[in-house]
This record gives C-alpha cells, sequence and structure tokens, in this order.
C-alpha cells in the first residue's frame, strides 16, 4: 500500500502567525494533536502536542531560574530557546520546523520506519512541493481495521497449492530452517514436524501458513532442539 490510499485530506493548518492559544484550541476542537504551519503554500514546520506541554500559562514551563547557575552559565542559548518555547505567542516561534515529508507514492512501509525512528506521529504529504494530505499513526491503524472488515474470501486451493504457497513464502524468511522441517497439508490442514529453535519461530510459522488461503488448521508436532536428544 502507498500513502495515497490512507492519508487524511484537507489537512488543517495554520499560518505563522496564528496565536498558540488558538492552536491549542483547535487541537481541541478538531481532535487532532498537530498542524501543519503553511506560509505561501508551503509547509515551514508543525505544531503538536509535545510543543505546547511546556508553558507558562499553565505552570508547566521550565525557567531558567530553576537551572543551577553554572548551566546558565555555559548554556545562555538553550535558556534562551526555552524561554522563548514557554512563552511565545505565535506559532513560527514554537513550532518543530525540521519536518519530514513524504509523497503519495511513499510505501506505507517507508513511513511507518520514518514514524518509529523519528519517533513522531504524522508526516505531512507533498506534490510538486504542496500539501496534499497528511499520513498519521492514527491513519495507519485505521487501515488495518479496514481490513479487516473485509471478509477474506477462501479460494478453493489443492493441497499441493497450498504447500507450495507456504513454502515460498516460508523460504523467505531469515528464520525459516528448512533443513530441520518439514511441511505437508491433507484436507486444508498444515503440519509442521521436525525440530524447531523456539516458540517465536513456531509462532511465526503458525502465522505464515494461516495467511494462506484455503488453510483450515495448522498442527505444529515440532520437537524444541533443546529438548531433542539424538537417539544413540
Amino acid at each position: 500500500m502507498i500513502v495515497r490510499t490512507v492519508m487524511s485530506t484537507p489537512v488543517v493548518t495554520v499560518d505563522p502567525h496564528a496565536q498558540v492559544h488558538e492552536i491549542a484550541a483547535l487541537l481541541v476542537q478538531r481532535n487532532i494533536s498537530g498542524v501543519p504551519v503553511v506560509a505561501a503554500g508551503r509547509v515551514i514546520g508543525i505544531v503538536s502536542e509535545g510543543d505546547l506541554l511546556h508553558r507558562v500559562e499553565i505552570g508547566t514551563d521550565h525557567p531558567a531560574t530553576q537551572r543551577s547557575w553554572w548551566r546558565r552559565l555555559i548554556e545562555p542559548g538553550d535558556t534562551a530557546l526555552e524561554y522563548v518555547r514557554t512563552h511565545a505567542l505565535r506559532a513560527q516561534d514554537i513550532m518543530t520546523a525540521d519536518v519530514v515529508t513524504v509523497a503519495e507514492t511513499t510505501p506505507l512501509a517507508k513511513v511507518a520506519s520514518i514514524l518509529e525512528e523519528r519517533r513522531i506521529r504524522r508526516v505531512p504529504v507533498l506534490r510538486n512541493e504542496r500539501l496534499v494530505g497528511i499520513v498519521t499513526r492514527a491513519d495507519l491503524v485505521a487501515a488495518i481495521g479496514r481490513r479487516g472488515q473485509t471478509p477474506r474470501v477462501a479460494r478453493a486451493q489443492s493441497d499441493d497449492a497450498i504447500r507450495a504457497r507456504l513454502l515460498a513464502e516460508l523460504w523467505r524468511q531469515p528464520w525459516w530452517r528448512s533443513e530441520w522441517s518439514s511441511v505437508w497439508v491433507t484436507d486444508g490442514v498444515v503440519r509442521f514436524h521436525g525440530l524447531v529453535e523456539s516458540e517465536d519461530q513456531r509462532r511465526a510459522a503458525r502465522v505464515a501458513a494461516e495467511n494462506v488461503p484455503g488453510v483450515r488448521a495448522v498442527v505444529d508436532e515440532r520437537v524444541r532442539f533443546s529438548d531433542w536428544q539424538p537417539l544413540l
């Protein structure tokens, strides 16, 4: 799947001069956790809930006076920036300017990696440098839910076809040990025989089998490698 299939549009935005209290009210009203800041049609930043956590209005700021005197001496720039972020009145002063963006054709796998690695909750979607949508963690979760609402139709397949498709999937996985395990399918029931290294590998094999259309049940009769004692 790609971004275009899950992104939210149109996007709620604010301009650089939007007041902080207006942005906070907008987040609550629209039930969203962040808004892009747009100037001349281009995204220049994002204001999120995280940017509003430490504010003088509600007493959650961290004034420089709470720091030790030596930190105030060697880190004057940090304390100045902290003051701006906790006291500023406009979006342009509190926004996160280092914005990661994606295109409409970006694979969702890449989006998920960006959200996880950057520890962010949303990425704007651009087309020719113009904002056309936004993808959030919630959008990815919603996409999973929509997929689940579409019932899977178990296509009639022969046991040989089921086995071939399952083996093709297993051979692509680094955790699969074909030299230790065998797979058989009878009347749609998949059976694993042989040895397995861990319960995680056993579970992964079951999940792979359950995702093959036509599989009715999965039986794993493999023995844990650590428990196996060869007959002498």
